[in-house]
């Protein structure tokens, strides 16, 4: 089972599809022009249960847009507060830093490319962690 985590932004968005394992087959930076029939690709692609993003910036029209074309699939908003930072501690994680990088502290460099990216990957992620934390209650059947 797949969800897509969405970082919207008003330049470029991030986009990740990510399994239940935390595994990420595709996580990248997208223009905003190109961003829905992007969001619709994927979700042709992959078997796609719910489209994760970010409460931030522009998120209630996004999700009016997601919802519009493509509504058999729910939209969730979570708190995107501090993805960012998150993010670049985790470009750092991913690729850690070489030569006299090494000798700048970690809140101090700059990922050289956009990580918008890592921010859907950390929404999805938050969102999975929710659920453990609070797992959806069910109904036993009347008797």
């Amino acid at each position: 089972m797949y969800y897509l985590g969405f970082d919207p932004g008003r330049d470029k968005c991030g986009v990740a599809i990510v399994d239940d394992h935390g595994h990420h087959p595709v996580h990248e930076v997208i223009a905003v022009d190109q961003a829905l029939s992007v969001v619709e690709t994927l979700c042709e692609h992959y078997p796609v249960k719910m489209i994760i993003l970010g409460d931030q910036t522009g998120s209630r029209a996004w999700q009016k847009q997601f919802q519009g074309a493509l509504p058999e699939i729910p939209v969730k908003r979570v708190d995107e507060r501090f993805s960012s930072l998150e993010a670049r501690d985790r470009y750092w994680q991913l690729h850690p830093p070489q030569g006299l990088q090494k000798l700048i502290p970690q809140g101090m460099r700059t990922p050289p490319r956009p990580i918008d990216d890592l921010v859907a990957i950390i929404l999805v992620e938050r969102y999975l962690k929710s659920l453990e934390s609070n797992p959806p209650t069910t109904t036993p059947p009347e008797s």
